[in-house]
């Protein structure tokens, strides 16, 4: 009785009532839902570019001119036939990472590239146009030093992957990479339709296949920035034989670097 008391209390205006209060409701929550995707992606660049204001020592610094923009390269030269081209993380400042590189290679030229935007280099970093920097600093090295390894870290993997599918590098080096930027964000943001947002998605799975050089992809075990498989997604997409993987089970994202032989098992 009850039952069909409600039934007949709900009168076609409280129904049509109800009908427009669910609708504002679906409204107002596809409104927050709208301006989230807009906030996410007109802070995309702060999210994934940290430029370091701080200047590369004069004495290390290396200028290179890339489609008109300059750029600043912290360097130790050397005559020597080896060199490595170094792209370092999305906070790195590499001017400060330069001394450990040149302490474990002594025997090596060392270029490591600020990104535009970063280390006094203009402009702004966007993927392409790194790509086309790490062509530039790829050529200009290669001119004085026939062998050239290359390694990159974390958001410098992508900028490595790539240059080492379009040029002839002796060896790629990983430093807790990423199958692509993409799913890394997706994973992160899952309501989010980040393929739709994203500008720079930095595809390296796309790239890999294309990789002869010997490549080493060095895995954090405890990394909660690029979490382990996305490296282990990356390590599947070379051909067989060409990547193999160093781990550190018991590394995070930071202190990967401060492994014990961490350097001098990079290159060997």
């Amino acid at each position: 009785m009850a039952e069909q008391h409600a039934h007949r209390a709900m009168t076609p205006a409280r129904r049509g009532l109800l009908r427009r209060l669910l609708l504002s409701g679906l409204r107002i929550a596809l409104a927050v839902y709208l301006l989230a995707c807009l906030g996410l992606y007109l802070a995309q660049d702060g999210l994934l570019y940290h430029p370091t204001a701080a200047l590369p020592d004069p004495q290390s610094r290396l200028q290179l001119d890339s489609g008109g923009v300059r750029l600043n390269v912290s360097a130790r030269e050397a005559s020597g036939a080896a060199a490595i081209v170094y792209f370092g993380g999305n906070a790195e400042d590499v001017a400060q990472t330069l001394p450990d590189y040149a302490a474990a290679f002594p025997d090596r030229a060392i270029y490591m590239l600020h990104y535009r935007g970063y280390g006094g280099s203009a402009g702004a970093p966007r993927e392409a146009d790194l790509h086309a920097d790490a062509l530039a600093l790829y050529r200009h090295v290669r001119a004085r030093h026939p062998q050239v390894s290359v390694i990159g870290r974390s958001l410098g993997s992508g900028i490595a992957v790539r240059l080492a599918a379009s040029a002839a590098v002796d060896k790629l080096v990983l430093i807790t990479p990423y199958d692509s930027i993409e799913r890394v964000a997706q994973a992160r943001y899952p309501l989010f339709p980040v393929s739709l947002l994203l500008r720079d998605k930095y595809e390296s799975w796309r790239y890999a296949p294309r990789i002869t050089a010997p490549t080493r992809i060095v895995i954090a075990g405890r990394d909660q920035l690029v979490p382990p498989e996305h490296a282990e997604t990356l390590a599947q997409a070379f051909a067989p034989g060409v990547a193999h993987i160093l781990r550190y089970p018991a590394a995070d994202h930071h202190t990967v670097l401060d492994e014990p032989g961490f350097y001098a098992r990079l290159l060997d």
